[in-house]
């Protein structure tokens, strides 16, 4: 039986804390756990949350392709060292842990991640964190780092060239098709029900889409033009006038115009061909192949989704993604759903150190030392260090890799030259920032949005 460390999400703290220490009888202060293992057997969890509803299953008949994310980006700075899917999000987690957690939870084992930008930090966490035996016998999640070869002296020049160039490696095992992923993308989808579609429509390729219900919404993917049977007639890169995620119909009434999520299903003949006959020389996947297999006639359809979707099209949309963790409502992402769990690296961090802190609707992830301070509506990430009398207040620190002490250790003197250590210092007041990884906020400082 195989065993998969599956790590549940960070401590949410809904209530006033106050976790005091005692001086007079000197009891030491409390720990508040923040993640809990639990070692379970992937093979049941698979079976019993996603019946085998198709043949031949998944696990034997779809590779998933997953992009790191692009040079671009419209999350920089946060990209300024880091690609997108490596960005830390909801204290414990990386965004590109949503994806592969749901190809895990899809029965899907055979995972390849394709990275170029600011890769150091995605490559490491996806080879640290989905190595060993987690995903079966079969199962791999491989990353293949942009490459130079006798053939293609330059780097990878887009989506479909990427995926030409690796056409050798990922012809290796006798799949059926390829299941193409954004990998900084935050969703929970049932990636089987969308092969079902697939195979059920009998499509060449098969673009997942945004339901018209989902209201006013804007998409970098472009927009679909899709008539009754869910048939994509027409691609478009960018939008009209009005907002293409409205009900708003074209001439022909039995036509929408919905907007892409850039998940797409391809037989994997048809990629073979669009890739090295059509579109030769094509680098984008989304706006010359895909838009080109639409004109070569092949049966492309349309795949609907109504749940939640976050595209992280801006920094204000990652930090309203984190905000939505500290809220009593269904509107986010379900970071505690058992159904379909969300996978890490596991750390092997202590639980939180809690001291006479005012802790109200946060999330506090692995590893922290929280002082006398206030905390309200703000993710905490790993190692964060937080001083006396600090306020941090609707924010997201992602943590640090290391303790302030070990920073100390290691250069001799704290923070470097700066005399700073890691984390927030004393009296310091936060509100409404991201604080990025191993960042140094000194005393009595104000970082604030009005």
């Amino acid at each position: 039986m195989l065993a998969s460390q599956l790590f549940l999400p960070p401590s949410v703290v809904n209530l006033k804390a106050f976790l005091k220490l005692d001086q007079k009888h000197h009891q030491p202060p409390m720990k508040l756990p923040s993640t809990s293992l639990l070692v379970m057997s992937m093979t049941n969890l698979q079976q019993s949350e996603h019946p085998a509803v198709l043949f031949p299953p998944a696990n034997q008949s779809v590779a998933a392709i997953v992009f790191g994310g692009k040079s671009d980006s419209t999350l920089y700075p946060l990209t300024k060292r880091r690609s997108e899917g490596a960005i830390p999000i909801a204290a414990n987690y990386r965004l590109i842990d949503a994806v592969v957690s749901n190809c895990i939870n899809s029965n899907i084992n055979k995972i390849y991640a394709l990275t170029q930008f600011n890769s150091t930090s995605l490559n490491s966490h996806l080879t640290r964190a989905y190595s060993g035996g987690a995903l079966g016998k079969e199962g791999l999640v491989e990353v293949i780092a942009a490459y130079q070869s006798p053939e293609d002296k330059a780097w990878f020049q887009g989506t479909a060239d990427a995926i030409r160039r690796c056409l050798w490696l990922l012809e290796e095992h006798p799949i059926i098709e390829f299941l193409v992923l954004p990998g900084h993308h935050l969703y929970r989808m049932d990636y089987q029900k969308l092969i079902e579609a697939h195979r059920t429509t009998n499509a060449d390729v098969t673009c997942a889409v945004l339901s018209t219900t989902m209201g006013n919404r804007n998409s970098e993917f472009g927009v679909f033009k899709v008539n009754f049977e869910n048939k994509v007639i027409e691609f478009k890169e960018k939008p009209e006038k009005k907002p293409v995620g409205s009900s708003r119909k074209s001439n022909d009434s039995a036509h929408d115009n919905v907007p892409g999520m850039g998940i797409y299903v391809i037989n994997r003949d048809v990629m073979i061909k669009l890739l090295q006959e059509y579109f030769p020389k094509a680098n984008d996947l989304r706006t010359e192949v895909i838009s080109g297999s639409i004109s070569l006639g092949m049966k492309v359809h349309a795949y609907r989704f109504d749940g939640y979707w976050e595209d992280m099209r801006s920094i204000e949309a990652f930090y309203q993604a984190n905000m939505e963790c500290t809220k009593k409502t269904n509107m986010g992402y379900n970071f505690y759903g058992k159904d379909s769990p969300l996978y890490t690296l596991p750390r092997f961090l202590p639980p939180s150190l809690i001291t006479d802190a005012v802790i109200t609707d946060s999330v506090i992830g692995e590893g922290c030392i929280l002082n006398r301070c206030k905390i309200k509506g703000t993710i905490v990430g790993l190692r964060t260090w937080v001083g006396d009398g600090a306020v941090i207040e609707d924010s997201v620190l992602m943590g640090s890799d290391i303790y302030p002490m070990q920073d100390v250790q290691t250069n001799g003197i704290e923070g470097k030259a700066t005399g700073i250590p890691l984390g927030i210092g004393a009296g310091s007041h936060i509100k409404k920032a991201i604080v990025d990884k191993n960042a140094r906020i000194g005393k009595n400082v104000m970082v604030m949005v009005l």
